[in-house]
């Protein structure tokens, strides 16, 4: 944990230990997302934090013997932080494209928090926001076609396009949510094609025809989780890794990493899993000169082929 992501932490917990003393290790540490040992660590570092003069009627006093934390002599930080512009503005953007979504289009809780935060972050983050625009990365009549299939719990017929595979694939599918994740929009349902729950994007969808069939998916199938991500690595897939500039350490942010090391100055070294290398190429492609593949040295033969082959096309254009 690199100090610029430790800091906004702490100058939140100890506004959150202010306003609730007693508060448990355990119930902290979930709360803020930390095992109980990285808790501890912050709190051993609040410890030594205070007001010039570094004496201990200067320095916050905190304690968790026991399980029970109790903060004092921190009164110049007890305000919790207020949102910059720029933090403002996206969850501006993000409650916005939330209120697209079909599972929001009635009721007007959601433009009223927008209201409020609007009000709160001043007009600067609302102008900011303002000017992004948000629009469904449906195929034109998925959105409409799906919307109507779950209000009338109607089986759907799709055609579905895999970039793995680069193909189109007939599918049935007893759809039983549309969800956002990662930025997209996805329908989720019973796939028969596959015999399980999937999640298919709807900006894929080739073809979608709702059919004189009920839905029914097994009793038994659950909703997937995507609060981390759509995407679910295998221990059987591919152990990939990639050296970082500062430019490209979103990976890190945006990918399931089994491995993340700082390397200094910014640069990161990153091992993750993919089942298709196809997909690897072009994330390698995209990084440009932010990122380099390490290993497997198969991978990153393709990933040269790959570069040398478009550059010798825009060689032909020119």
């Amino acid at each position: 944990m690199s100090t610029a992501d430790r800091l906004p932490r702490l100058l939140a917990l100890v506004p959150y230990l202010m306003s609730h003393p007693g508060a448990q290790v355990p119930e902290v540490a979930r709360l803020f997302g930390l095992t109980e040992k990285q808790l501890v660590d912050d709190l051993q570092l609040v410890w030594m934090c205070g007001l010039p003069g570094h004496t201990p009627g200067d320095l916050i006093d905190v304690s968790w013997d026991g399980g029970e934390i109790l903060i004092d002599n921190a009164d110049t930080i007890a305000r919790p932080l207020r949102l910059g512009i720029d933090e403002a503005s996206a969850l501006l953007v993000a409650l916005r494209m939330l209120a697209e979504l079909p599972e929001f289009a009635e009721g007007d809780a959601l433009a009223r928090v927008i209201a409020k935060l609007e009000r709160a972050a001043g007009e600067g983050a609302a102008a900011v926001s303002n000017q992004v625009a948000f629009e469904l990365d449906a195929a034109p009549d998925a959105m409409t076609t799906v919307r109507q299939a779950l209000r009338e719990g109607r089986r759907l017929s799709l055609r579905y396009y895999v970039p793995g595979r680069d193909e189109i694939t007939p599918r049935e599918v007893d759809p039983t949510r549309l969800v956002m994740a990662d930025g997209r929009s996805y329908l989720e349902g019973w796939c028969y094609r596959a015999d399980g729950m999937r999640l298919f994007r709807l900006d894929r969808i080739v073809g979608v025809e709702t059919l004189e069939v009920a839905a029914s998916p097994p009793a038994d199938a659950e909703p997937i989780d995507v609060t981390d991500g759509v995407f679910r690595p295998s221990p059987t897939d591919e152990l990939v890794e990639l050296e970082l500039t500062p430019v490209g350490r979103w990976v890190a942010e945006y990918y399931p990493c089994e491995e993340v090391t700082e390397l200094g100055e910014g640069r990161l070294r990153v091992t993750l899993r993919a089942r298709d290398q196809g997909w690897l190429v072009r994330l390698a492609l995209r990084l440009g000169d932010s990122g380099q593949v390490v290993s497997p040295v198969s991978l990153a033969d393709r990933v040269r082929e790959a570069a040398s082959a478009a550059l010798a096309r825009y060689e032909s254009c020119a």
